[in-house]
């Protein structure tokens, strides 16, 4: 793709741009030592970095980790737990406004050089978003790559499978291991890691608090896209994520099913999103069949009359920072 075609020279023009690290911690003390121990490498080639880690009131030592470590990081304390973007836009409410950034959740690992991979990258034209290529902690492939959320891609998925769907490039998964080899232009790509220039987060804005967590990061990259900046995975960046508590988690994934309705139906009439909505629950009621509590609490979500946001922030909250 050419927008790598000038990748050498972009990567030393970005360690002439700050680079912020954002971190998102929420009772994370088990997984935050291992991202931070790899950041001084995973930033190795830039020369203006700084790490913020926005707490969201975790009742673990986070905060006394993210403090102690050698990295260096700066601790925002947002005083509540509002969510993925709540602790996101806190974080960037402190940072310089001329600074790409990279928002990474406390459980991936960087490889070395990968932020100055990801940064370089952005230096291309029109690439407002850059993401790396994920591995499982064993070493597999996340296929991190997605379509954008259609009538298609919801009933493909909900009567094939993810895999299958994905296989006819019909599905919302971009699940087919060779696409991953190569840099290309994608519609969004999953938030545990990604790259945002200055100037595509300066005119999107903030990240939609309303979402809590889930979604939000479909919501942000379309709208990078309607701003006219592209979307870029990079292959040559590295990052393991040992995440995906999602899966075995009925509450967590109830929201994210919830929140997929609620993003579709933001941008299409009642009609379709009906028909999206029925969608997501014949696949939830499928997959449950074979006794899955965690998709049984899917199906419930997907007929719930959907929240506006899953929490309000308290009135006497304040950011402060440390």
């Amino acid at each position: 793709m050419t927008f790598l075609k000038e990748h050498s020279s972009a990567t030393r023009s970005a360690r002439e741009k700050p680079l912020a690290v954002v971190v998102i911690t929420y009772n994370s003390a088990d997984t935050l030592d291992g991202l931070l121990d790899t950041l001084a490498e995973g930033l190795r080639g830039l020369d203006r970095t700084e790490v913020v880690i926005a707490d969201n009131a975790s009742a673990d030592d986070s905060v006394d980790r993210a403090q102690a470590h050698s990295i260096g990081a700066r601790v925002v304390h947002t005083g509540w737990n509002g969510g993925y973007s709540a602790g996101i836009n806190a974080a960037l409410a402190t940072i310089r406004k001329d600074a790409d950034v990279l928002i990474l959740n406390p459980d991936i690992r960087l490889s070395p050089g990968a932020a100055a991979r990801l940064a370089g990258v952005l230096r291309q034209h029109n690439i407002g978003v850059a993401v790396p290529r994920i591995l499982h902690e064993d070493g597999g492939l996340f296929h991190s790559l997605r379509r954008e959320p259609s009538l298609q891609t919801a009933w493909v998925d909900a009567l094939l499978g993810t895999k299958l769907g994905s296989g006819l490039d019909r599905g919302e998964c971009v699940c087919d291991s060779a696409q991953y080899a190569a840099p290309g232009i994608v519609d969004w790509a999953s938030g545990a890691a990604l790259a945002i220039s200055a100037e595509a987060r300066a005119e999107v804005g903030d990240w939609d608090e309303t979402f809590f967590l889930y979604s939000e990061e479909v919501d942000y990259q379309r709208r990078i896209r309607a701003a006219g900046y592209r979307i870029a995975y990079v292959p040559q960046a590295e990052v393991v994520h040992i995440g995906g508590e999602y899966s075995r988690n009925e509450r967590l994934y109830a929201i994210l099913t919830a929140n997929r309705i609620r993003d579709y139906a933001r941008h299409h009439g009642w009609v379709s999103t009906a028909m999206f909505r029925v969608a997501v629950f014949t696949g939830e009621v499928l997959r449950s069949l074979r006794g899955s509590t965690v998709h049984r609490a899917g199906a419930a979500a997907a007929v719930k009359r959907l929240p506006e946001r899953y929490v309000t922030r308290p009135l006497l909250s304040r950011v402060s920072k440390a």
